[in-house]
């Protein structure tokens, strides 16, 4: 964390912390709910087999605390807190003699938020996220989430959300973002740190179901071209649909304000739909068409991709569920597969995971961190939740 987010990021904390004690002697003197302090956490172990890559075997370990603080105060209105680390270790086995160990700790979420019944301002380091897609999402702007991942982690970012919730269903998201020097979601260049990133969100009800439009702009690094920083306008576009069936659209345009090639405009688009069929347990079947285009000026074939997507899941019994997803690459012809086997048992949840998948990655966004489930293997996880 850079010296200018620590102190932004303390700045807040110690000011709301301030309201802290006040806040619960005037609600104690009301015989109100007083705060409320809770400890949780999620640890996790796995092994990996994967032949078809250089280090073929894998064991690792995650853990993730937290702690939760809440000051409830009147016309239910609420202070809370929650704060969080990554600890993170793992091995990959060539040999008996020759290991290759990594880890980290980071923090994963640090955040302060203030909520009424219609309104909320978080600040800290958090997850935003949005849309109706599911396995490909035009608008992960800010996260990186697998649908694959069981566990669903994604490193979170600092910044400021405010959201408020009209009568009438209609939702305003407005958010301001600083200090996040790595790439997110879909971005080609990383953020400028010394400018704030801002963005907003409305989210509107409609006959049978909800649209919504978004907008942010940033200003990218791109040192690694001719220009120090480049502006760069985001909109999007999403509806969902609940009729007999789910259907669902959600398209992004990112347009970069100076040329530079063939990654000055993306493009994405995903239609979506899902069905529960009354098959055994009840078969749930989600299929996304996505199409992705990068390109100078407009939208370029030469530099396009179009993938298909198909999940399926179907619980076994109360304790078991099973699913699969299959994407195919309609340009270089692969298929992706993965299955998914888990048990719960409590706070105890067992993982078995198979894939069989290209040996050299074509996903966006995925492709950084998918070098260990190239070609085919089998993952073994359990998840211990406190």
């Amino acid at each position: 964390m850079n010296k200018k987010k620590k102190i932004c990021y303390w700045a807040i904390l110690s000011g709301l912390l301030l309201v802290i004690p006040l806040q619960a002697q005037q609600d104690s003197l009301q015989n109100k709910p007083g705060p409320s302090l809770r400890f949780s956490g999620q640890l996790s172990g796995w092994g990996q087999y994967s032949p078809d890559i250089s280090t073929q075997v894998w064991l690792g370990g995650r853990y993730i605390p937290q702690a939760n603080f809440g000051i409830p105060i009147k016309d239910s209105k609420l202070i809370d807190f929650e704060a969080s680390a990554n600890i993170f270790g793992d091995v990959g086995i060539n040999s008996f003699n020759d290991f290759s160990p990594e880890g980290n700790i980071k923090p994963y979420r640090a955040w302060a938020r203030y909520s009424s019944t219609r309104a909320e301002v978080r600040l800290g380091l958090q997850k935003i996220n949005f849309g109706s897609a599911q396995m490909f999402r035009p608008l992960m702007w800010f996260d990186s989430m697998d649908p694959r991942d069981p566990l669903q982690l994604t490193d979170g970012v600092w910044g400021g959300l405010f959201r408020y919730y009209f009568p009438n269903n209609t939702t305003f998201w407005l958010w301001s973002l600083y200090g996040n020097d790595n790439r997110k979601g879909w971005e080609i260049l990383p953020s400028s740190n010394s400018f704030p990133e801002i963005g907003g969100r409305t989210q509107i009800p409609i006959p049978k179901g909800e649209g919504a439009l978004s907008y942010h702009f940033r200003k990218a690094d791109a040192s690694l071209y001719e220009f120090e920083k480049i502006a760069e306008n985001r909109f999007g576009l999403d509806v969902r649909l609940d009729v007999t069936i789910g259907l669902w659209f959600e398209s992004s345009w990112t347009h970069l304000n100076r040329n530079i090639g063939e990654f000055t405009n993306q493009q994405m688009m995903t239609l979506g739909t899902d069905y529960t069929f009354g098959i055994g347990n009840g078969l749930n079947t989600t299929f996304e068409q996505f199409f992705y285009s990068y390109s100078e000026k407009g939208i370029d074939p030469g530099n396009s991709i179009n993938f298909s997507g198909l999940s399926l899941s179907y619980p076994l019994t109360m304790f078991d569920n099973f699913s699969a997803m299959v994407y195919y690459d309609w340009k270089n012809r692969h298929l992706y597969n993965f299955l998914h086997w888990h048990r719960q048992l409590n706070h105890l949840t067992f993982y078995l995971i198979g894939y069989w998948n290209p040996r050299q990655y074509a996903i966006p966004s995925q492709m950084g961190a998918s070098d260990r489930f190239a070609g085919k293997g089998l993952q073994f996880m359990v998840v211990w939740h406190h």
